[in-house]
C-alpha cells in the first residue's frame, strides 16, 4: 500500500470528486482506438495474486487531483493502478476522478502511451515557473512519487520504465521487453497477438510468476470452451469403443 502524506487541513474542507471536473477535451493526445484497447487489456490482465480483487483499483484517462493547495491542478493519465485502496469511492460509489487528498493512496504504477499529438515534453522533467502546472513526469516524481512509470512507444514497439530511487525516477533497463514488479507478484511485458479481432500487433500485457501470459475473459472462455470439446470428444470415442466391444460380445465392464 502506498500512502499519500494527507494536507495539514481538514479533509472536509478541501473539494472532493463531487466539485472537481471529471474531464478536460481540451487536453493533447487525446485517446485514440489504441489506447481504449490497451488500457482493458492492462485492467482485465491486472489480477495480482497477493491482493483481494476489492482492494484493487485501476483505471484509464479520468482526472486525477494531486495537490491540495491548486485543487484543479490535474493529469489523465493513460492508465494507473493502485493497489490497497477500495476499488469503489467510499466502498460504493464509482469514481468521476481521483483525488488524492481524499483516497491519501498513491499508485503503484502508471503507464502513458505515445500517440500522434502527445507533446512529449509533458512526460518528461522540463523547468517552469512555480506556479504553472508541472508535467507528467514531475508530479509522477515529486508530488505523488508512484513507484514505476512506464512508457510505451508501440510505433517502435519500445518499452521505457522509470523506477523511483531515493526520491528521483531511474531509467532502468527491459530485457526482452519484460520487467518483475515483486511489490504484486507480477510482470508487465510487450506481447505479439490480437486482441479483440483487431489483427496482430504489439500490447503491454501481465504475464505471472511463471513467465506465463495471464488470460483475459475472452481467452478463458476460449479455453474452457476447447476443453468442453475435448472432454465431449472423448465420451464420445469412449461411447463408440463400448458399442463395438458389446456388438462383438464382449462387456466392456469385465476389461
Amino acid at each position: 500500500m502506498y500512502q499519500f502524506d494527507p494536507p495539514p487541513i481538514p479533509k472536509s474542507l478541501l473539494p472532493t470528486m463531487y466539485d472537481l471536473p471529471s474531464e478536460d477535451p481540451e487536453e493533447p493526445g487525446f485517446p485514440d482506438q489504441f489506447h481504449s484497447l490497451q488500457l482493458w487489456l492492462l485492467k482485465d490482465t491486472f489480477r495480482p495474486s497477493n491482493y483481494p480483487s476489492n482492494k484493487i483499483f485501476t483505471c484509464g484517462n479520468i482526472n486525477f487531483y494531486y495537490d491540495w493547495q491548486h485543487t484543479m491542478w490535474h493529469k489523465r493519465p493513460d492508465w494507473i493502478a493502485v493497489v490497497g485502496v477500495d476499488r469503489l469511492y467510499e466502498q460504493r460509489e464509482l469514481r468521476l476522478s481521483y483525488v488524492i487528498w481524499q483516497e491519501q493512496v498513491r499508485p503503484l504504477i502508471v503507464v502513458e502511451f505515445l500517440a500522434v499529438g502527445v507533446d512529449e515534453q509533458e512526460l518528461s522533467m522540463k523547468s517552469r515557473d512555480a506556479e504553472q502546472e508541472p508535467g507528467k513526469l514531475e508530479v509522477y516524481e515529486r508530488f505523488l512519487q508512484i513507484p514505476y512509470y512506464v512508457v510505451f512507444d508501440r510505433f517502435n514497439c519500445v518499452i521505457q520504465l522509470f523506477q523511483l530511487e531515493d526520491g528521483q525516477y531511474i531509467g532502468v533497463g527491459v530485457e526482452n521487453q519484460r520487467f518483475w514488479i515483486p511489490e504484486i507478484e507480477l510482470g508487465l511485458g510487450v506481447w505479439w497477438g490480437e486482441y479483440d479481432r483487431t489483427g496482430e500487433r504489439h500490447w503491454l500485457r501481465w504475464y505471472d510468476v511463471t513467465g506465463n501470459w495471464i488470460l483475459y475473459p475472452g481467452e478463458l472462455t476460449e479455453r474452457a470452451d476447447a476443453e468442453k470439446e475435448r472432454a465431449d470428444a472423448e465420451r464420445q470415442e469412449k461411447e463408440i469403443l463400448i458399442a463395438r466391444l458389446r456388438s462383438l460380445g464382449v462387456d466392456p465392464d469385465l476389461i
